[in-house]
Parts: C-alpha cells; structure tokens; sequence
C-alpha cells in the first residue's frame, strides 16, 4: 500500500533538519506558535493562507504543496467550502488548472455544490481567469445535464464565449454544441446568446444559419422591446441592463446580419433593402447619450455598406466615394481592413485597377500584422478570417498584375493566417494561387513555401495521431 505523505510530516522534517523550534519558525512564517504547534501535531487542519506562509517560509515555490492540500484535506475528507473556496481562487491566481480539476471531481458528485461553484465560476470569470473559470464550467454543467435548469444554460453560454478563439472548426463544435441551449436562457440573456452565435456563424461562412439566428434574434428583440416599453417596472428594467447593448440595437443588427446574408449571396438589392431599413431608425423612443451613439452607428454603417453593395455589384463609379468614407470613418485598423478587403475583392473580381487606392492606405495595409486583443467575439472571432481572407486577395491581385514581390509576401501571410485559424478551405486556395504562379516565385520563396507546408503536414499528423509504419 503506498503511503501518501503529508505537509505536517514534510513540515516537521523541515525543522528537523533547521533546528528551529516552533517558536522560531513561526516568526519566519508570521504566525503564532499555538497554530504551527496545531498543523504540526495535526490537531487543526490547514488553511491555504497558512499553507502559503509555511511554503514561503521553507523557501518553497508557490502553490508547492497544492497537490498534497487536496490529498490531505479534500479528497476522502466531507466538503468543507470555506476551506475549498479560497483554495479555487488562489489555484487560479497561480493557474493550477490541474489542481482544480482534482478539487473539483473530488465533490461534483453531491448537486448540493453546483451553486457555490457556479458562484465561483462567474467571479473567476469577471478576473479574466477563463481557463479556471471554465473547468468549473464544465463540472457543473456536467452534473446538471439532465437539470435543464437556466444555470445549465449560463453554463454552456459561458463555455461558449470562453472556447471561441482562432480554430474555426472548434468554434463550429462550439456553436453546435451551444446552441440548443439557447431557449433555457432567459428571454433578456437570449438576445446577447444569439448576438453571439450569429457573430460565429457569420466568420464561418455558415449564411443559413446566420440568417436563422438573425429572424430569430429580430423577432426576441421587437417583443422584448414592445414590452420595456408597455411595462416600465423597475425588476424589467434591472433584467434589461444585463444586455451588453441598447435594446434596439439587437433588432437593427438582425437587419445588418441579414444583408450581409444577401450580400453573400450575392443578391446586392436585397442586400440593399435591409441596409436602408437599420438606418432608419425614428422608430426608436429612447433619446439618449448611448442610444444616439447606436444610432450614428448604424447610419454610419449604412453610408459604408450602401456603397459596398453598390461596388459589388459593379458599380466601379461608387469607388472614389467609398475610398473617401473609409479614410473619413475608420477609428482603427480592423474597421480600415474590413473596408478595404470590400475594394480588393471588387478588384479582383472586375478586374478593377486600384492602385491608388492601396498606395493611398498603404501605411494602414503594412499595419495589419498584428490582430487586435479583444473580449468581444465578433473582434475575436470574424476579424482574424478578415486578415486571412484580405492577404488571400491583396495576393490574388498582385499576381494577377505581375507584382510577384508583393503578391508571394502576401500570399504567404494568408496561408500561415488560414492555418492558425484553421480555415481549410482558404490555405487551400492560397496553394491553387502558388501553384498557378510558381514559375515566378524566386528560389527562397519556394522554400517557404514548402517548409510551410512540410510544417502543416506535420501538424496535422501530431493532430490525428498518426502513425505510419513501413
């Protein structure tokens, strides 16, 4: 039978080997001799603000006998939540993410303790700790499956927003997985769920279920609104601030999602109707500061996307004029990329010559390195395909014009964004574009070009676990 070791006995060895009495020790660590005698004697189990002292004490690293604290104190040992909740947070200060998970699958068989880590869960989540926040997530969504409670619901929402990030095809899991949980939301939370969700089917090209989401975020939000306004109760208005935007705001984006929908259809009059409709926006009876802010918003981006569906569809006349909202309009980089990548498909796709157009942005084009830090999801999420996509044609029409310097710098940028964000079909077409101008591309592009893709190869066999034998 293997004996497991405990922090008295390591702590008593310690004093052994110093020579320090009780007394001694406890000026070193900051605490009384009474409460060194009792953990050394075992007559008073641990705290974690003890135990942190004792470890900084003996010269140890931090957390250095957490996996020990959960085998002598928590494991085979009745709950106590006084002592655990204090531990969870100061794991997740230290990111012992696999010290939680041991605390956690420790007392996740008696339901009694979802709420107190759901509890916990929410503030670790409010620090920015998500990876901490998320295991315990995941635990009480796990033991509440067949609950159908609305905590399970939060649960998969915050499981959701936590998990999105680069890998397109785990945002697809993610956003299949979430979305049948929407409808045990409350009818407020819904609307910001499918804000969310629409946002993930929109990077992922996934236009019928953009579409659906959208109707269906649309018609949540006209009832909810009708009834902030034929009800005004202060419990609906508490509800209703929990929203990350204005109310309205959610039945004017449906609209915006929807046109984005017809625009990639490529149906631009369509398109078109639903842009003119979020821009009139007098049906709207709030007048205040952040309201006009949504309002400006959405005419501002009215103005823009009229003209994108206007150069869409052919209108080369609308360029200039487009160029000239972008350079008035853009407050960073990532709305400046979105817009442009509007003129370079056009470009490419009416074989349109913008070169001033590009020489006039092309500090801002040169900036676009780096993807911006974010919470939200649609800058977490849709912009990261725009800087894939944007390299894919800034390649596409440099190429085409014999800028072969330019065209493979950008080209290369858009394979190595197509695999981070793990967009097949993208890194697939900038390997349909290479192998078209291959003849062109100097000797040490070749052999980026082939060391990348010796490099995704072998990412994908670590991957999938594969295993070849000759």
């Amino acid at each position: 039978m293997k004996h497991t070791p405990t922090i008295r006995a390591e702590l008593d060895r310690y004093l052994q080997q110093k020579g320090l009495s009780l007394t001694q020790f406890g000026h070193i660590a900051d605490m009384n001799r009474g409460a060194v005698s009792a953990i050394v004697t075992g007559n008073k189990p641990l705290s974690v603000n003890q135990l942190d002292r004792i470890t900084e004490a003996m010269g140890l690293p931090e957390g250095y006998f957490y996996d020990l604290f959960v085998e002598n104190y928590i494991i085979d040992h009745p709950p106590n939540m006084r002592r655990i909740e204090p531990f969870l947070y100061r794991c997740a200060e230290l990111d012992k993410l696999g010290v939680i998970r041991r605390v956690v699958g420790a007392i996740m068989d008696n339901l009694l303790y979802s709420p107190k880590l759901f509890d916990i869960a929410e503030e670790l989540l409010v620090q920015g700790r998500h990876d901490a926040a998320l295991i315990l997530y995941e635990n009480v969504a796990e033991v509440e499956k067949y609950q159908h409670s609305e905590r399970l619901a939060i649960c998969q929402y915050r499981m959701f927003t936590i998990q999105i990030g680069e890998d397109q095809n785990r945002n697809l899991k993610a956003a299949i997985l979430f979305e049948p949980y929407v409808e045990r939301l409350n009818e407020i939370d819904q609307l910001d769920a499918l804000k969310d969700l629409a946002n993930v089917y929109r990077s992922l090209r996934k236009w019928d279920k953009v579409d659906e989401v959208a109707r269906k975020m649309r018609a949540k939000a006209e009832i909810q609104y009708s009834m902030k306004h034929q009800y005004k109760s202060r419990e609906y208005d508490e509800a209703t601030r929990k929203l990350s935007r204005p109310m309205f705001v959610y039945i004017a984006y449906a609209d915006l999602l929807c046109a984005s929908v017809c625009e990639a259809q490529g149906d631009y009059q369509q398109a078109l109707q639903y842009t003119y409709a979020y821009a009139e926006l007098d049906w709207v009876l709030e007048k205040d500061g952040e309201t006009q802010h949504w309002v400006c918003l959405f005419n501002q981006w009215a103005q823009g996307n009229t003209y994108v569906n206007k150069l869409l569809s052919g209108d080369v006349t609308v360029l200039l004029d487009y160029a000239e909202y972008i350079a008035a309009t853009s407050t960073n980089e990532s709305e400046k990329l979105s817009k442009l990548l509007n003129i370079i498909i056009a470009a490419n796709r009416y074989e349109i010559e913008v070169d001033d157009v590009l020489s006039r942005f092309k500090k801002d084009i040169d900036a676009f390195t780096e993807l911006p830090s974010s919470t939200d999801i649609y800058t977490r999420q849709v912009i990261p395909d725009y800087y894939a996509w944007f390299g894919y044609e800034m390649a596409h029409y440099y190429l085409h014009r014999g800028k072969y310097i330019d065209g493979f710098k950008d080209l290369m940028y858009a394979m190595v964004r197509s695999h981070i964000i793990n967009n097949e079909t993208y890194f697939i077409n900038c390997i349909g574009l290479f192998m078209r101008f291959q003849v062109y591309a100097a000797p040490e592009v070749q052999k980026e070009f082939s060391n990348l893709i010796e490099k995704v190869w072998l990412s994908n066999v670590e991957k999938n676990n594969t295993v070849t034998h000759f």
